[in-house]
């Protein structure tokens, strides 16, 4: 029952991140519901979407190469310092603190989910209200990506309005590529700290892959708002169960 709760829990992540995003939402909460610690939850739930960020990164990469190569390296190597970062952070966190810390992650990413048109939308009316491609900014973003993976995508595409991008497709390219390259580092410090449970793992990286194509065609068919208010209960209601374990 374990296996089947967060293979259908992958399945539909798949299914989700590929029409609108937060797929986190049901990874994350899946295995800590069988029992899986929540540091190590979060790690393997990162780790299972690997496979998405990789078809995602390739899909984009006639929009990536018409970028300039230097600044795509330089936002790719400051994305690897701030996943490592934040990895390691995640290292040194107890259980009992990441568990305090986890409904407010939650909650936020499921804010930023709801409002992300308006974020991009109001990051768009503030352009160059940051230096664009600046490191600060970048790393922050990066630790927090590397930390909680929850919600990184628009956060990131917030960050590339505030940098004056306005082309959608190389954002999204660009998206694809720094959270491949995040998720990646960030693996590698996880499973040098043991923090992947790699059987969970390994079952959820299938299912995902196989919800990310079965949600093409659903995402032709179903109104956005319908899914984005799919998505929002789901991220309420985990935040809610996640406060209520912390009572």
């Amino acid at each position: 029952m374990d296996i089947a709760l967060i293979l259908i829990a992958a399945f539909a992540a798949g299914v989700l991140n590929t029409i609108a995003g937060g797929g986190t939402f049901l990874t994350f909460p899946a295995l800590v519901f069988i029992g899986v610690p929540p540091v190590l939850a979060n790690a393997t739930s990162t780790v299972a979407a690997l496979p998405g960020y990789l078809a995602g990164a390739v899909g984009f990469r006639a929009e990536l190469a018409q970028m300039e190569r230097a600044v795509v390296l330089r936002l790719v190597v400051i994305t690897l310092v701030g996943g490592v970062l934040g990895a390691i952070l995640l290292l040194v966190s107890s259980n009992e603190a990441f568990s305090v810390i986890v409904p407010f992650l939650l909650l936020a990413a499921t804010l930023v989910f709801m409002f992300g048109d308006r974020l991009r939308a109001w990051a768009a009316s503030k352009s160059r209200a940051v230096t664009p491609y600046g490191t600060a900014a970048m790393l922050m973003v990066s630790i927090y990506g590397g930390y909680f993976n929850g919600g990184l995508g628009i956060v990131l595409l917030a960050l590339f309005a505030l940098w004056g991008m306005v082309n959608i497709h190389e954002m999204n390219g660009l998206k694809t590529a720094l959270s491949f390259a995040l998720a990646a580092i960030s693996m590698l410090v996880y499973a040098a700290g043991g923090l992947v449970v790699w059987h969970h793992a390994l079952a959820m990286m299938l299912a995902a892959t196989a919800g990310g194509y079965a949600g093409a065609p659903l995402s032709r068919a179903l109104p956005k708002p319908v899914v984005r208010g799919l998505v929002a209960a789901v991220g309420f209601g985990m935040s809610a169960i996640f406060f209520w374990r912390i009572l």
